[in-house]
């Protein structure tokens, strides 16, 4: 048999926080930290990778005991002279500059192998030329671009505009946050992290998704003589799907927080930093926009079409026609319904009228007798 009990109990552990209310606040500390990216990226901009700026990269794995001061000694004497070097593992180094001739590229890989006592075939090198490098800067605009517009007319179609619009507006935000927290850290930015940009782009649409679904199935019954607004409804679906959204956004970000901190810094995987890093900060920052922006946004825009304003005028009339005592002190849940009168009440009401009656003391009829209850008469017998 069903539990009737623990159902309401699974029901009264929802949330009931006042997202779409507090929408102010939430805006505010999103502009500050839209304002501190757009100042880094101003200021400091992005570590471009070699595959968007163009250049050559030297990678060599040393035999012996090395700093990055001799290897940046090393390059010197070859002609490289704007070179940034970093380590790679215990002693692995990555040279990359500008981009080189091929004499320059042979006499620097000479010099580099003799500093680190490694093979001259040892030495990779990795050379993209300037025009290479804009055209996957391009490319890769370009897809951003496209994917923005499939998701928002696929989002109309599926929900209504004004949802795609708030949840587009959600992943330019989740970008230009991501693009500052890479340029605040000098993170590099290679073609892996636009990768994990696009996949983190795709979770946040799929966190704003389940909301607009549920907030679409609220709003769906609401009706002129409802007694919620537009917001209220909006405020009590996030509330419904909240703890699902914090469970998937936790689960998602525990094997990616490894892959960050234990494959990139522990073991000094490069390649696994630039995407890792991304995905981390992606996840994190898809499941607040979805909802600390995109709802409240939505509830914003909706409150100002005419049926919602209307709706919303009316019940604000209402409620202000009503007693201050009777008024509802928070926010209403869409289920919520007046609780009938206790039915005590009215039966202790009842019993001191009864009490007389039964006592032969009831109302006199018009001829001067008195009323029997039954068609009998009751006597009172002595103990």
């Amino acid at each position: 048999m069903s539990n009737p009990s623990g159902a309401s109990q699974a029901v009264g552990k929802r949330s009931n926080i006042d997202f779409v209310g507090r929408a102010r606040t939430w805006f505010i500390l999103s502009g500050v930290l839209l304002a501190i990216s757009f100042a880094s990226l101003g200021f400091r901009q992005i570590n471009a990778g070699l595959e968007f700026r163009g250049g050559t990269a030297f990678q060599v794995a040393a035999t012996k005991s090395v700093s990055v001061d001799d290897v940046r000694e090393a390059a010197a004497r070859a002609g490289v002279e704007q070179a940034t070097i970093q380590e790679i593992g215990e002693r692995g180094f990555l040279v990359q500059t500008i981009h080189l001739e091929t004499s320059v590229q042979d006499e620097a890989v000479e010099e580099i192998a003799k500093v680190t006592g490694a093979d001259v075939e040892d030495v990779n090198i990795t050379d993209v030329g300037p025009k290479w490098g804009a055209q996957i800067t391009s490319k890769a605009i370009r897809a951003l671009v496209i994917f923005l517009v499939l998701v928002t007319v696929v989002l109309a179609i599926r929900l209504e505009p004004k949802m795609a619009a708030a949840a587009v507006v959600a992943m330019l935000h989740d970008i230009v946050a991501t693009a500052g927290v890479y340029s605040l850290t000098g993170f590099e930015v290679t073609p892996a992290t636009v990768i994990a940009i696009l996949t983190i782009l795709g979770y946040s649409l799929y966190d704003t998704v389940v909301i607009f679904d549920r907030v679409k199935d609220r709003t769906a019954s609401l009706s002129a003589s409802g007694r919620i607004t537009y917001s209220q409804a909006t405020n009590s679906a996030l509330n419904e799907v909240l703890l699902r959204s914090i469970n998937t956004t936790v689960v998602s970000l525990l094997p990616v927080g490894s892959l960050l901190f234990v494959g990139s810094f522990l073991l000094g995987a490069q390649t696994l930093r630039e995407l890792a890093l991304a995905l981390f900060v992606g996840l994190a920052l898809g499941a607040y926009s979805s909802v600390f922006i995109a709802t409240p946004i939505l509830a914003l825009w909706k409150e100002r079409e005419d049926r919602w304003s209307s709706l919303r005028a009316r019940i604000g009339a209402r409620e202000a026609a009503l007693p201050s005592m009777a008024r509802p002190s928070g926010p209403v849940e869409p289920s919520s319904t007046a609780a009938p009168e206790p039915r005590s009440t009215a039966v202790a009401t009842a019993v001191p009228e009864e009490v007389p009656q039964q006592q032969g003391t009831g109302p006199k009829r018009p001829g001067g007798g008195r009323r029997r209850r039954g068609g009998k008469k009751r006597r009172k017998h002595g103990r």
